[in-house]
């Protein structure tokens, strides 16, 4: 095993897990729904970082197995991302004189 590749990985969801917390705080502190999903999404492409190389190297799937999971696990956070960014349409606030 490199132990700098284990290092980067570990920085690389360090820093997933890190943008995950801070879009769920925000979420939480302002109760702005997007921000649930960018944690949500998020926290499936740390998890998808890291994947791989487990399911290869601990599990024993075959390196095109591993990849084709990780691959999945990466797009369907970024899809929900994608969702946060564009799924909902937020209702404009009535003026006061009622437009």
């Amino acid at each position: 095993m490199h132990i700098e590749l284990v290092i980067a990985k570990v920085v690389t969801v360090g820093l997933g897990l890190l943008i995950t917390y801070q879009a769920y705080k925000g979420y939480r502190t302002y109760g702005y729904e997007p921000m649930l999903y960018v944690a949500i999404g998020f926290l499936f492409i740390s998890v998808g970082s890291v994947i791989e190389g487990i399911l290869f190297d601990v599990v024993g799937l075959s390196i095109f197995q591993a990849g084709t999971i990780q691959t999945a696990i990466v797009a369907v956070g970024m899809l929900v991302i994608l969702y946060s960014l564009y799924g909902q349409i937020p209702q404009r606030a009535k003026r006061e004189d009622g437009t």
